[in-house]
């Protein structure tokens, strides 16, 4: 992953690395954070947990990242806690050593199969951070019951020059007692890596492929997806077509990204490209001590392919494709397949009656006003957007009859560029909407279940850099980034349970350079990170941090929440994702 100073003419202008500085680190309070602290202070909740004794699996301990190799670990189910769990969730720990070092990727692995995907924060040369991040892998519980191997991956160069080394360590929680049938019945990896790892899509027309041959009864599938900008796709979302490129000074290839999903070819899916923000983006200095949205931990998108449960229960060999439209060098990739199946059938058919997504490329309508004066002063808008609605609709005979899935979908993408250059000043501001509305219903005879889901991921990024008359200039960034979703679920038209989440981050900071470009400083910093969740089953949790100068300056939490109090149920998700209660069978 590249760490880019945006200096220049456009945000993927000049490649300068700006080194942090900072005050030693406090001392971390016994719970909660330290206000003055330097250390990475978030926002979001812990996974939630049921009552009960837990069972402890350890992946690694204490483990250095200083080169690029691999740290391979064994896996075994924890003995005396059961094969089926209420609850299953990794935790992580995370440190860098003060110093100089680039924000990494970070991934954990096993059996092929993506435990997390997230990055890391950056160190300063007084500051070693350190930070937690969890993951709800109750739903890849086939793949933990049984031994396998894993690994963790953190590429890390460490020399005189980069001198940051990160240490991890990682385990697996086990809450026994869960019921059979509510989680998949299986997990397949998407990649070629028996153990794992990420695959390169340079281009919109590379893919993430893998072909199964699945059991004969498959009732309902989905796919978790990961897509991570790197390289020049790193800040995709201030790109322009290569028509305006060269006038602009900007990167080219334009700014929409889409995941897409085949099957056998057929599209299948649609899955929205978070515009994540790494902690050395833009500017280092907005990024301490919150980084930007699910920047340590990200969260990947649910694919409903149930309507093809029928076609992939045939017996046949069937390819299942991830791909990234408008990839312009590169996205990261990586996918697992969950399936349900018929405990009560040995086969099941059907097959696909309607898939309007098929002839829908996904092709944006770009528009322009820039326009230059008398003056030679470059000033307008550059407008990319693209909205589309499509059906997937197929059938399944199971042992409880026909059971009819339909998904629909509407996506939209919606930015606007606009641009002020001029001799001293280089303004660019891009706001940004990425939009999801599904419906998939499930449908057996007069008996409907439906679970609706609304996503966004808006994202306003303001840049202006001013050249002063002594050569001098400065570099001022502001950035407002969110995570919004709301999820319904209903059976026969009456609503069962619905959820609310809004993550937002906002970031500001000046950098200042003498006019032979050395760095000598910068201003204004400060961010706050908002972060809400509730349902109608009485769950909400409530957090805020607000950071100046690089130091955590204001925490709370309960504001606004039932009572003055945090609670989430422990069946919840943050992130308002379906748990195993919401993928009942009918």
């Amino acid at each position: 992953m590249t760490q880019i100073g945006m200096l220049g003419r456009g945000l993927c202008g000049l490649g300068l690395v700006v080194m942090l500085s900072g005050t030693a680190q406090a001392a971390p309070a016994a719970a909660g954070f330290t206000i003055g602290s330097p250390n990475v202070a978030v926002a979001d909740p812990a996974v939630p947990r049921p009552p009960g004794k837990a069972c402890t699996v350890e992946l690694f301990n204490d483990v250095s990242f200083d080169d690029f190799g691999t740290r391979p670990y064994s896996y075994a189910p924890p003995a005396g806690c059961g094969t089926h769990w209420k609850k299953v969730v990794l935790e992580a720990d995370f440190s860098v050593t003060a110093g100089r070092q680039y924000d990494r990727t970070a991934t954990l692995w096993l059996g092929g199969v993506n435990l997390y995907f997230g990055t890391t924060q950056e160190p300063s040369a007084a500051v070693s951070p350190q930070w937690h991040v969890e993951r709800d892998l109750t739903d890849y519980s086939a793949l933990l019951r049984q031994a396998g191997q894993g690994q963790a991956i953190i590429g890390n160069l460490v020399n005189s020059t980069y001198t940051g080394v990160i240490h991890g360590s990682a385990r697996l929680v086990f809450y026994p007692g869960g019921g059979q049938g509510d989680v998949p019945d299986a997990v397949y990896p998407l990649g070629a890596d028996p153990v794992g790892n990420t695959t390169v899509l340079n281009s919109g027309s590379d893919q993430l492929a893998k072909t199964f041959t699945l059991p004969r009864n498959v009732e309902r599938a989905y796919l978790d997806v990961f897509t991570q900008s790197q390289g020049g796709d790193e800040f995709w979302y201030t790109c322009v077509p290569d028509a305006y490129a060269a006038q602009t000074s900007e990167c080219g290839g334009g700014n929409f990204r889409e995941a897409e999903v085949s099957i056998d070819g057929q599209p299948a899916g649609v899955a929205p490209v978070m515009p994540w923000i790494y902690t050395g983006g833009i500017d280092p200095y907005l990024w301490r001590p919150t980084p930007g949205v699910q920047t340590l931990n990200f969260t990947p998108y649910r694919v409903d392919l149930t309507p093809f449960a029928g076609l992939l229960s045939d017996g046949a060999p069937h390819q299942v494709a991830l791909s990234v439209a408008g990839a312009h060098g590169y996205f990261s990739a990586t996918a697992a397949l969950l399936i349900y199946r018929d405990p009560q059938a040995a086969q099941v058919t059907g097959r696909i009656v309607r898939n309007t997504l098929a002839g829908q490329p996904p092709t944006p309508t770009i528009g322009s006003t820039l326009a230059t004066d008398a003056n030679g002063t470059l000033s307008g808008d550059i407008t990319t957007q693209l909205s589309r609605q499509f059906t997937i609709e197929g059938y399944a005979d199971t042992s409880r009859g026909r059971v009819r899935s339909t998904v629909t979908q509407t996506v939209g993408f919606d930015d606007t560029q606009s641009f002020l250059i001029d001799p001293s000043t280089y303004d660019q501001h891009s706001v940004q909407l990425t939009r999801v509305d599904s419906l998939s219903t499930r449908q057996r005879g007069p008996l409907a279940e439906t679970y609706e889901q609304h996503v966004r991921y808006p994202l306003d990024l303001d840049y202006r850099q001013v050249t002063a008359a002594d050569g001098s200039l400065s570099a001022a960034t502001t950035v407002r980034q969110s995570q919004e979703s709301n999820t319904a679920r209903g059976l026969a038209g009456i609503p069962l349970y619905t959820t609310r989440l809004s993550n937002q981050v906002e970031a500001a900071d000046t950098l200042q350079f003498d006019a032979s470009g050395a760095f000598t400083g910068h201003t204004g910093q400060h961010n706050t990170q908002h972060y809400r969740f509730d349902d109608d089953l009485g769950s909400c949790y409530e957090a805020s941090v607000a950071s100046t100068g690089g130091l955590l300056s204001g925490y709370t939490q309960g504001q606004g929440c039932a009572g003055g109090r945090n609670r989430l149920s422990w069946f919840s998700r943050p992130d308002g994702s379906p748990d195993s209660r919401e993928h009942a069978p009918l």
